[in-house]
């Protein structure tokens, strides 16, 4: 069903001003004035900020999984995955969702803000929403790296995922650079051609040789 003219707005007016401002620094009040909305059209809608960042969320998140998860299910049917295709899927994926009409940059920058500015109900949102998808992610990269200790493979998911993050959220002022500087138009499949050898290079990389832990250097 599609969803109301009223609601659009306050979507793409929340969607915009937390990613510019941030989820604490945003207010209803602020969102309403800026949409031309009262705030108990937000209250009728959403019920609360929390649930309105969330409604954010999902906007995205649910074409996305659900696109990715047919992917992913035909790489299990698959089997034998590299670790290259398991990426490439996953890139395809994330740049054919549109992020409803604000741009995948700007969602980018709400993922991010979700890591260092959310607070625990949004963590746990994604994890009970979202959790099965990124699971069965990890799993098949499992397989595709199993070589890596699991520690190490926790901190290179997330080695990558900080690389796309900012590199999508600085969209804009990178092509601009690129445009400027070196006279090159830069477009989204361009990018992802670049990105994919470097993320996938960072995940294939020698694991590096452990230093002592702290308790043994002090012992």
């Amino acid at each position: 069903m599609a969803q109301s003219d009223t609601v659009v707005r306050i979507l793409d007016t929340a969607e915009a001003l937390f990613a510019e401002k941030g989820f604490a620094e945003t207010s209803l009040r602020t969102i309403t004035g800026k949409a031309k909305v009262n705030l108990a059209a937000v209250n009728y809608h959403f019920g609360s900020k929390k649930a309105l960042i969330q409604a954010v969320f999902a906007r995205y998140l649910e074409p996305f999984c659900t696109q990715f998860n047919l992917e992913l299910e035909r790489l299990e049917k698959k089997g034998d995955v590299t670790l290259e295709e398991l990426l490439e899927v996953l890139a395809r994926t994330t740049v054919s969702v549109p992020a409803s009409k604000g741009s995948l940059s700007v969602f980018m920058r709400l993922l991010g803000l979700a890591y260092t500015q959310a607070q625990g109900h949004m963590r746990r949102y994604l994890q009970e929403h979202y959790g099965k998808t990124f699971f069965r992610f990890t799993n098949l990269l499992k397989l595709c790296t199993s070589d890596l200790p699991d520690a190490e493979r926790f901190w290179r998911i997330h080695f990558m995922l900080g690389t796309v993050v900012f590199t999508m959220s600085s969209l804009n002022a990178l092509r601009d650079i690129a445009a400027n500087d070196y006279d090159e138009k830069t477009r989204i499949k361009d990018l992802v051609a670049r990105l994919l050898p470097v993320v996938t290079a960072a995940m294939q990389a020698p694991v590096p040789e452990q230093p002592p832990r702290w308790s043994e250097q002090v012992a």
